[in-house]
Formats: structure tokens, sequence, C-alpha cells
């Protein structure tokens, strides 16, 4: 896949949002969504789903600190501490996104897209990704997929963040 061919969002990726949608609509879940290196294309996928509107309370891109800051209260000590690209950032990105919606579960992506920005400590492909859910415990995932071109690591971390998302919804509430 080119990354002009992810221009078109792909049959089985809205499988597979329709997939989330129907267990979070089943238990009476709505979904928020924090990108970053995304930019937007998990609430994308989520919305081609007919009747996700019905599960889909929103979603913030946050591309820029500034943004992760201002619209999901990442805070800049997180942010100067272990930079946009980590565990700590993709948490509070999930975290935030709850906190500033009505939704119910939440899912954050941030990471390197390349082809370019990447070092020795966060090379291209490092994506980290969270998922919140209200009165559980928050997901962490981080994946190194490797300089496999900007568009097919966007899309496997669509892959992947509606992989957590339903993994947190199928969470098991505790007594």
């Amino acid at each position: 896949m080119t990354d002009i061919e992810f221009t078109r969002i792909d049959r089985d990726l809205v499988l597979q949002a329709k997939a989330v949608l129907d267990l979070c609509r089943g238990l009476g879940l709505r979904i928020v969504t924090a990108e970053s290196c995304t930019g937007g294309l998990v609430a994308a996928v989520l919305t081609e789903a007919p009747g996700s509107s019905e599960t889909v309370e929103g979603g913030f891109v946050t591309y820029s600190n500034d943004a992760k800051r201002s619209a999901i209260g990442v805070r800049e000590a997180l942010l100067a501490a272990h930079g946009a690209v980590s565990e700590p950032v993709a948490r509070a990105m999930a975290e935030g996104a709850l906190a500033h919606s009505l939704a119910d579960v939440a899912v954050a992506i941030t990471g390197v897209a390349g082809p370019g920005g990447g070092s020795e400590a966060k090379p291209v492909g490092l994506v980290h990704f969270a998922a919140a859910r209200r009165g559980f415990a928050t997901l962490h995932v981080e994946q190194r997929f490797g300089d496999i071109g900007r568009g097919v690591i966007r899309r496997r971390s669509v892959e992947q963040a509606l992989d957590l998302l339903t993994e947190i919804a199928r969470q098991p509430l505790v007594a």
C-alpha cells in the first residue's frame, strides 16, 4: 500500500470500526478520539460507518504540543519531560479527551509517521497508543512499525487504535 492508496478509507478499516461501534453501542459507551500523527483518521474511519452518530461523541486533532495543552489539558511539564511521542503523553491525551468530553471511552495516538522527524531514541514508526475509560485503568500500547512509509504507519495506527478501543470496551466491571 502506498501513501496515495490510503487517501481512501478502505473497507477493512470500516468493517473493523463498525465492530467497535456495535460493541460500544451494545454497552452504552460513547467514544472520543485524541489524535496526533493520525490527524483525525480514527475519527474519520469511525464516522464512515452508518449510525456512528449514536456512539461517536467527537474527536480532538492535537497535532501540536500547544493543541495537546489547550484542547485536552496535557501538562507542559509532561511534554517537556517525556516529549510528545511517549507513553505518559499518550495516557494524558486519552484521559484529557475523556475529561474534555461527555464520552465514556477514549483512544489517543501520538507518534512519528515520517518520513522525517525521527531520532535514534524515537525513530520513524514509533507510535504510542492509550485508551481510557471512566472508572477503569488506562491502557497503553507501544508499536515500532519501522520506517515503512507514512501512509502505512498511519493506517496501521488506525487498526491498533480500533483494537485498543475494543480491548478497553471489553474490560470487565469490577465489583
